[in-house]
């Protein structure tokens, strides 16, 4: 282990450990820092199949998917530092130098570029306004799909989940299959959460009902959890009083969205966006601070972990590029025309070599017949028809900028749907 290097990946999760390959590909010498004993990230914990159909085209489950690219980083020899944290973290003079701590003590490092591939953490009762005690019991999706796939423990009899995210989803037929009864899915908003394919394979195949428009305004219980408060909601959300009622239940699950972790980013005065919460990039996946690079559901909540790994390499191909050979950018805005939600990166560096930019966006609305466009200076650069879209499915596109002006704008066209 150096204390210099040329680039530093914190996360070794599957966004770090492709942002490593790649780098160390592209000549630099690359440390990654974990915080878990092991590398490989939420996937661990992952044991469902469905992960690599684009990378790879088969089916993995999540273990076997990080396993891949663990297996290369161990082989290409780049130094790995787990079970270490971040104790600080500042940038001056063209280099970040991080302190880290583990149990063999604390030390600086510095680097001339970063990849944040830091991952994202889930909101738990507090943060959706849950009335009630604290009864034991109430889990987020995540910390059951842990309790359940790595340490072997049957959480629950009788669950309700609240949200539909696909965490939350795969948990419905996780605790089913383990001979748990769950009395169904609440949804606060008028559209599923999670992808379409989930919810029938999920929810559809093992009768598990889903109810939209609905959530939980309430726990019971003194020292475990012996019901909820179900209430239906209007179009803002917000609770409509006298449809109050009670399920008996003795765990509530939520699964009600993910934050990405970007306090080191923040401490490191790296702009984010208010959008996707993750920092501002230009299509190397560079953000506003030169030599500063996201990648994976720091920079957005992605649906696929082949999208995550594709920002991974990115991401780290770039960042050796930069430590190597340095950089100067002229970045132009990705600005948000009708019907985008969310769309990254947000800017376009102009004197880049890489031209074909990959464009990741969800719509705010489900539509029919949508038409997805690129447009700059009045001049179509990309143009797609899809036959529907909807919030919960990420839209990737690949968008030739060569020809782009000052600016380009996307936008979502299409027949909106109730």
């Amino acid at each position: 282990m150096n204390d210099t290097y040329d680039v530093l990946i914190i996360g070794g999760g599957p966004a770090g450990l492709a942002a490593a390959i790649a780098a160390h590909a592209g000549g630099a010498q690359v440390l990654i820092v974990e915080r878990e004993a092991q590398l490989g990230g939420i996937l661990k914990q992952c044991v469902h199949d469905g992960f690599g159909l684009e990378r790879y085209g088969e089916a993995l489950a999540g273990p076997e998917y990080a396993a891949r690219d663990a297996e290369t980083v161990r082989a290409l020899g780049i130094d790995v530092s787990v079970g270490t944290f971040v104790l600080d973290a500042q940038r001056s003079d063209g280099r970040c130098t991080l302190t880290l701590t583990n149990a063999q003590g604390v030390w600086r490092v510095t680097a001339k570029a970063l990849v944040l591939a830091t991952g994202c953490r889930e909101r738990t009762a507090r943060q959706v306004l849950i009335h009630g005690d604290r009864p034991a019991g109430v889990f987020t999706a995540g910390c059951a799909q842990n309790l359940v796939n790595l340490q072997g423990m049957q959480p629950a009899r009788r669950v309700v989940i609240l949200g539909s995210g696909d965490i939350g989803l795969i948990m419905a037929r996780r605790l089913t299959l383990e001979g748990a009864e769950v009395v169904g899915v609440y949804e606060a908003k008028s559209q599923p959460s999670g992808l379409p394919r989930n919810i029938a394979q999920c929810l559809n195949d093992f009768g598990i009902p889903l109810f939209l428009s609905t959530t939980v305004t309430r726990t019971l219980g003194r020292d475990r959890l012996e019901a909820v408060e179900i209430c239906d909601v209007d179009e803002h959300m917000r609770p409509i009083a006298g449809t109050e009622r009670l399920v008996e239940c003795d765990t509530l699950l939520l699964s009600v969205g993910l934050i990405p972790e970007n306090e080191l980013a923040e401490r490191l005065g790296v702009p984010l966006s208010p959008v996707t919460h993750g920092p501002i990039v230009d299509q190397s996946l560079q953000s506003e601070v030169d030599g500063i690079f996201a990648a994976g559901n720091c920079l957005l909540v992605n649906d696929l972990v082949d999208y995550v790994s594709e920002q991974g390499m990115r991401a780290g191909a770039e960042a050796a590029r930069v430590a190597l050979r340095g950089q100067h950018r002229t970045l132009a805005q990705v600005r948000m025309g009708s019907g985008v939600a969310s769309c990254a990166p947000q800017l376009i560096d102009l004197e880049a070599d890489v031209h074909e930019v990959s464009f990741y966006l969800r719509s705010d609305a489900a539509y029919r017949k949508a038409e997805v466009l690129f447009v700059s200076e009045g001049e179509v650069l990309q143009k797609r028809r899809l036959a529907a879209v909807r919030p919960a499915e990420a839209i990737r596109m690949t968008v030739d900028v060569s020809g782009m002006g000052d600016d380009v704008w996307v936008s979502i066209a299409g027949e909106q749907r109730s």
